[in-house]
């Protein structure tokens, strides 16, 4: 799949869309310093990729998903838009400015077995709902998020010392061989350190998710490109209609969305 880079500059004007659905409105505000994914929003917009897909993945105290062509009832449309829109867009996070707040906008993605530099989808979407967290809680995200960031390294130097690591295996070399692991453990966690502000909560998030909540472990993982300014009320109505197994609402919540 090709990777989008570049889109067409757009004024820095601030943006707004209404997504319309049968449960009300919600008004969400695209962020500008996120304007990859800010303009292909819009540019699917203007061509109605969005014009009566689905929310087709709902969870309570989590997030709404939706924006999957393949939902569409017209299955010619869907295959058309499904051609169109087959790339990936890449990662825009600005943080800790934008973060998993509930009523966070976000791009949904594949995962990173086959999608290691978290680039988003062109058309999926969701919406957070999450939930309030102590501060416990939080401190046990921050050190799960330091130790994945950890390995994270680790991973990357093993990877990048491959050679060497089988020489040392074929030659039996086990003391090199741990003291080069005792290395790699060390460097990532001089790395780990450097990279702090990449997993540290800010007083600001700490604050709402203890007070409006949202998900902060995805902080970093997903892109958040705007925010519902009107509309929770609707967001909340649809986060506790009935699903089944898979999460998908027994009853359709089909929706459209306009720019403002």
């Amino acid at each position: 799949m090709t990777i989008m880079t570049n889109l067409n500059a757009s004024p820095q004007k601030e943006i707004y869309v209404s997504i319309d659905t049968d449960y009300g409105k919600i008004k969400v505000k695209l962020y500008n310093d996120t304007p990859l994914h800010r303009d292909n929003f819009l540019k699917a917009v203007k061509d109605d990729a969005f014009g009566g897909v689905l929310f087709h993945r709902v969870i309570r105290d989590f997030m709404i998903q939706g924006g999957d062509p393949s939902t569409l009832k017209d299955s010619l449309k869907a295959k058309e838009f499904k051609t169109k829109y087959d790339y990936r867009i890449d990662s825009e996070f600005v943080y800790p400015t934008h973060f998993h707040k509930k009523g966070a906008l976000a791009a949904a993605r594949e995962g990173d077995d086959v999608n290691p530099a978290k680039a988003s989808s062109p058309t999926q979407f969701y919406i957070v709902t999450g939930k309030i967290f102590n501060g416990s809680a939080l401190d046990l995200i921050e050190k799960q998020k330091h130790e994945r960031l950890v390995q994270n390294i680790l991973h990357r130097l093993q990877s990048e010392n491959q050679e060497k690591i089988k020489e040392l295996y074929r030659s039996r070399n086990s003391s090199e061989l741990n003291a080069l692991r005792d290395s790699f453990i060390e460097q990532a966690k001089k790395e780990a350190i450097l990279l702090k502000d990449k997993i540290l909560l800010t007083k600001e998030q700490r604050d709402i998710y203890r007070t409006i909540g949202g998900t902060p472990h995805l902080d970093g993982e997903y892109t958040v490109f705007g925010e519902v300014v009107e509309g929770l009320d609707v967001v909340d109505k649809i986060q506790k209609v009935a699903t089944d197994p898979s999460d998908r609402p027994k009853s359709e919540i089909r929706f459209k969305i306009a720019i403002l």
